[in-house]
């Protein structure tokens, strides 16, 4: 009888599985490539100033900025040392946090990320692209930059989450029940995009489920599945990212989604992705749009104040460069293989218009109190 339920049991199971490989436990990762003293105060200090910024108490604006994805570490932080630089010219108007995407979702098919497949090939090596992102991240703190990142599964946090000041769930994610728990256990404040059709009822869903406790099945340090439980997580907030229905960020929507927000008993303060749906992820009409969003938030209206951040997808050449893992080929240093993003050059632009707005905004809210 014993023999016969494992017989059945080993031959209705993991039929289409391939093979399993084995990830080193959250905590030897962690034990390998140490958070230090003063990285901890950087990344601490970052979300402190990340939910000052949305939550009204600092008048700076909020820019979130870089690669549409980290594929070459090396380039990343040749990235990241010019955004240091800049982020302290432009501290009293600005706080400028690192984007570092490691994960990417895909509608069919193609690169996942640097976590998934880091050396570019189809390998996946996940132990690796985990160790890599890891690295990275430590380097990119280590310029005192505050770093972002989009959670795109629930097990890879554990891995790389005490090193991210601020996150984003991405417009594909933000319904899913499971990135929803997986928010109310984080600890930085995090962003829900709207759908991909434009609707903004799931991410008021979203902030609402995920500031609430939650009870969910997930990893913890040593790797063992655990029951996990949470308190919530306060900090969560909108951003209008544009979708099939078209842009969202000039004044009128930007006000009807504070409206809402605020109507819910939620942050009313918001983010605005300058790329995807907002520009048609023209890396060139997202500069046109960045400098509208400058404009709107120094006319010092209502809706100006409702602009706690930017998101902009930036790297050192501008465009994006095509990739096949089945085929790799040369690719061109600091440019994009994902979505297209702004040069250097441009980026460095967009930050100084951005700056002066945050400054010329500040009278006005003056004025109105």
């Amino acid at each position: 009888m014993n023999l016969t339920t494992t017989q059945h049991s080993q031959s209705t199971s993991d039929l289409r599985v391939s093979e399993f490989r084995p990830l080193p436990a959250p905590a030897g990762l962690m034990a390998e490539l140490p958070l230090s003293e003063d990285l901890a105060a950087t990344v601490s200090s970052g979300r402190d100033a990340i939910r000052a910024v949305l939550d009204g108490v600092d008048d700076r604006l909020l820019v979130i900025v870089g690669p549409c994805s980290i594929h070459d570490p090396e380039a990343g932080l040749d990235y990241a040392r010019r955004l240091a630089e800049a982020a302290r010219e432009h501290s009293q108007d600005l706080l400028v946090v690192l984007r570092a995407y490691f994960e990417k979702p895909r509608t069919t098919v193609g690169w996942k990320g640097l976590i998934n497949d880091p050396h570019l090939d189809g390998s996946h090596d996940i132990a690796g692209g985990l160790f890599a992102a890891r690295r990275f991240l430590i380097a990119a703190g280590e310029l005192g930059l505050p770093v972002a990142t989009e959670f795109l599964e629930p097990i890879s946090p554990q891995y790389v989450a005490d090193l991210v000041s601020w996150g984003a769930i991405g417009a594909r994610t933000t319904e899913s029940q499971v990135h929803r728990q997986l928010v109310s256990g984080l600890s930085m404040p995090v962003g829900f995009k709207n759908g991909t059709d434009g609707s903004l009822q799931i991410a008021l869903d979203a902030c609402a489920a995920a500031s609430a406790p939650q009870s969910f099945l997930g990893i913890d340090g040593e790797g063992r599945a655990s029951m996990v439980g949470t308190s919530g997580n306060p900090d969560t907030h909108l951003i209008l990212r544009g979708g099939s229905s078209g842009p969202n960020y000039d004044a009128g929507h930007v006000a009807a989604a504070s409206a809402s927000l605020a109507a819910k008993g939620l942050n009313p303060r918001l983010i605005v992705d300058a790329s995807h749906a907002n520009s048609g992820k023209d890396h060139h009409r997202q500069a046109k749009v960045a400098l509208e969003l400058a404009a709107q938030i120094e006319s010092g209206t209502d809706s100006a104040h409702r602009i706690a951040g930017v998101m902009l997808e930036s790297f050192l050449v501008g465009g994006a460069q095509a990739h096949d893992s089945t085929n790799p080929g040369p690719l061109t240093y600091g440019q994009s293989i994902t979505d297209a993003c702004m040069d250097w050059d441009t980026s460095a632009g967009i930050l100084e218009v951005l700056a002066s707005a945050a400054r010329r905004r500040r009278p006005a809210r003056e004025s109105s109190n």
